[in-house]
């Protein structure tokens, strides 16, 4: 009889959204009236960009002649693609990749999760906390969390982020192999400095440490002085992986583009001490297991490139950006203490009077029809806050601030 990987037996319960979803879905049952408004999952509302749906038009009409037909793609992404990438979000901030240092993939996330199949399952891992439940879950698939005890996992190094230490992350007091980084950070909606950042790189360059950067909301940072990509810190290409998306920056969470740069610099050893290149092994990986983006969604990932998808992609960001300052206003002047929605899609928000997160959750959707995400689930450190997003559509946000205040 075949035997199953155990380690997943060892994960709590279900997916975060999955039980949201569930608990939301109870709640419609038994209040069919009440109109619900979701300010939990970030999923985006706006339509694609006009350039965007122009070039996906295109990219169909070529698929259905022959001489421009295209089956197969390249496993690591078109060139079209990546020549853009190079010069639209590194060229321009004087950031030099080579273009295979750079990986189409079908959205971050199925990257972030893979990634750690590059590297042994007893290698030890720190990441930020709270963080994106995908970082955890994928390590503890593998082995290299241990056992899921009061709320934690016993072989992760935690790096608690709360008001206490204005979101900021301290270095660990031992060496790790792994760090995980998200900046903008889901689900705080805090940034690093490039000071802060450059901790983290001279860290992980003394302990011979990769650091997974999920930089998948740069585009919404609105202070010049905040890095849009670990790579402006010097030394970072010696051991940094980056992780791109189109899902927030363009509304692609149901096209699906994103890219992954493994810069060549980036080491690991083989267990008598020899140097591999990170960047080669993931290029074996995709080729073996992953077949390439679709045609259409990189052409459409291109087109946000041009003068006018670029311009009309910023004005998509611009609007949820006037929805957080909505939110974090309303919210603020309510009397809740809210971080975050300043340089990032997400607010960061503490539940009332001590309440816990899961029972703030039940409160609000059954105080007033509002979805939020507990911020419990996002790690020990979220005990006592909140999570909304501001992708939502301009009335529901304003009629959502109109709820809270009656709660």
């Amino acid at each position: 009889m075949a035997l199953v990987n155990e380690y997943y037996l060892r994960l709590p319960g279900s997916y975060l959204f999955a039980d949201i979803a569930k608990r939301v879905t109870a709640y419609k049952v038994s209040h069919p009236k009440q109109r619900v408004i979701s300010l939990g999952i970030g999923d985006v509302t706006r339509p694609l960009a006009p350039a965007v749906v122009e070039a996906m038009h295109k990219a169909a009409d070529e698929m259905a002649v022959k001489e421009t037909f295209r089956g197969y793609g390249p496993e690591h992404g078109y060139d079209f693609l990546r020549e853009a990438i190079m010069k639209g979000d590194f060229l321009t901030r004087g950031i030099h990749l080579d273009k295979d240092e750079i990986f189409v993939n079908d959205g971050a996330k199925s990257d972030t999760a893979n990634i750690q199949e590059l590297l042994r399952w007893d290698n030890s891992v720190a990441l930020t906390d709270p963080v994106y439940p995908v970082y955890v879950d994928s390590n503890a698939m593998i082995g290299r969390a241990g056992k899921f005890e009061d709320g934690k996992w016993t072989d992760i190094t935690y790096l608690p982020c709360t008001a206490e230490n204005n979101f900021t992350p301290e270095l660990p007091d031992h060496r790790v192999d792994m760090i995980y980084l998200c900046y903008p950070n889901n689900p705080t909606g805090t940034v690093l400095t490039k000071d802060e950042l450059r901790k983290w790189v001279n860290f992980a360059l003394r302990n011979e440490a990769v650091i997974m950067y999920d930089a998948a909301y740069q585009a919404y940072i609105q202070d010049p002085e905040i890095p849009h990509s670990i790579y402006e810190i010097k030394g970072a290409r010696k051991c940094a992986i980056e992780f791109h998306s189109y899902s927030k920056t363009a509304g692609f969470t149901g096209v699906r583009c994103g890219y992954t740069v493994i810069p060549k610099e980036v080491m690991a050893k083989t267990i008598d001490d020899k140097d591999v290149q990170l960047n080669a092994l993931w290029e074996r990986r995709q080729s073996t297991k992953f077949n390439g983006t679709s045609y259409i969604s990189q052409r459409a990932a291109e087109a946000t490139y041009s003068e006018e998808g670029h311009r009309q992609t910023r004005q998509t960001i611009a609007y949820y950006m006037e929805n957080a300052r909505i939110m974090r206003e309303t919210l603020s002047k309510a009397g809740y203490a809210v971080y975050g929605g300043e340089n990032a899609p997400y607010l960061w928000v503490k539940t009332p009077g001590g309440m816990d997160s899961w029972k703030f959750f039940d409160t609000l959707l059954y105080g007033c029809g509002l979805v939020c995400t507990p911020g419990v689930g996002f790690g020990p450190s979220g005990e006592g806050y909140f999570r909304l997003t501001s992708f939502g559509n301009r009335e529901d946000v304003e009629e959502a601030m109109e709820r809270f205040k009656t709660l």
